[in-house]
């Protein structure tokens, strides 16, 4: 029965994985469509993000009173109306309005599962929980790679991302009586609810603000490269729409192979070693991308990236209850989701949009160095506070 909870677990990650590569590799050919400048994405990535910031700071406590299961089963739920709004939306405001219930629903499962995982699971699970992540964004660029092989029909690709968002959304509604019985939630989360500091006085510790700048950084190098790294590969390389789609999907496959290798490894080795190798092998990777070599060496740096860069989050994860406490943990979780998704997913993407509009997409690789060499100043400062404070690396 635990293990087919796990499961369940394992494939509602798949569905919040989903909707995250869809945008990036249909919008070379949705910007065309519909008349827009290639920046507009910013305005889509904007409502998401934001949404998914307010939805991981409020998750603690739409949880303690729905309880995780139902947290799951409503926010992929929302995901998927929202993938289906983008498959009929007839121009940008509306794919806009649509990204409301993509953001609400993302945040809210994210902070969810990710504390109820690091709370009840070893670290292996943790990198095997975003290892299934990494099977839903490398399924989504190839979905969209396949309906953009048809004419274009990019709203092809929303609609069966929406049939699998749907199907999971049942499979965790069947599930509801198994998270009970495995993991009976009522007193933790009512303990984890009011038993900790406020978010502003988490905020004020460095231990907890440097925590989540990491966080940022790692996923910026995430979502900017999903976002940008297509119209980069089509703009600057001469790449096809669907070719540059194909390769992204080497980028995600690469994310769910480092975090499949991290769930092996993470009963022999230290959870702290494996994000000093993601660090180190997401900036020989962002290395190898400025060097003039055929496309397959761009798609073997892109798969390198994902493989290196996809280890971070997971294992940091697994360490929040370790490094702050069971009590704090749900809100210190929602708190470094919320600056993953505010900078990481909103910010700094954006950012490099404006960046691409104005000067071109071929700043792409320098772009992802400057947030690879931010992300290694803040672990480095993390691990001095952590020793500062007495807190062994595990």
């Amino acid at each position: 029965m635990a293990v087919l909870l796990l499961l369940t677990i394992y494939i509602g990650f798949i569905g919040l994985g989903i909707p995250d590569s869809l945008f990036g590799p249909a919008w070379p050919v949705i910007y065309k469509e519909f008349g827009v400048s290639l920046a507009s994405a910013n305005y889509v990535s904007f409502v998401i993000s934001g949404l998914t910031v307010v939805s991981s700071l409020v998750a603690p406590s739409v949880i303690a009173r729905l309880k995780t299961a139902k947290v799951a089963a409503l926010s992929t739920a929302l995901t998927a109306t929202g993938l289906l709004g983008f498959a009929y939306a007839p121009n940008l405001w509306w794919l806009c309005l649509w990204g409301i219930p993509l953001g609400l629903g993302a945040g809210a499962i994210d902070t969810a599962l990710n504390n109820y995982v690091a709370l009840h699971y070893h670290p292996s699970q943790m990198n095997f929980l975003h290892c299934f992540y990494g099977i839903g964004v490398s399924l989504s660029p190839a979905i969209m790679s396949l309906a953009l092989q048809d004419h274009n029909n990019w709203r092809a690709g929303y609609r069966w991302a929406f049939y699998i968002q749907a199907a999971i959304t049942l499979i965790i509604v069947l599930s509801f009586p198994l998270w009970q019985k495995v993991h009976p939630e009522v007193k933790e989360e009512k303990a984890t609810m009011h038993s900790h500091p406020g978010l502003m006085e988490l905020l004020k510790q460095p231990l907890v603000l440097t925590t989540c700048l990491v966080f940022m950084g790692s996923v910026a190098i995430e979502i900017t490269t999903g976002s940008w790294g297509s119209t980069y590969l089509v703009n600057a390389k001469n790449l096809s729409p669907e070719l540059a789609a194909g390769l992204i999907t080497l980028y995600y496959v690469g994310m769910a192979g480092g975090r499949f290798f991290g769930g092996i490894v993470a009963n022999y080795w230290r959870c702290w070693t494996l994000i000093k190798l993601s660090v180190s092998l997401t900036i020989v990777a962002i290395g190898i991308l400025f060097l003039p070599l055929p496309e397959l060496v761009a798609g073997f740096a892109l798969f390198l990236l994902g493989f290196g860069n996809g280890q971070l989050y997971p294992n940091l994860l697994a360490l929040t209850p370790v490094h702050f406490g069971k009590e704090a943990s749900q809100t210190v979780m929602g708190l470094q989701l919320a600056f993953s998704y505010g900078g990481g997913l909103l910010l700094l993407p954006i950012l490099f949009g404006y960046i691409a509009q104005a000067f071109g997409s071929g700043l792409f690789a320098a772009y992802l160095l400057v947030l690879a060499l931010a992300t290694l100043v803040s672990m480095l400062a993390l691990l001095y506070l952590l020793k500062q404070a007495g807190i062994k690396q595990q």
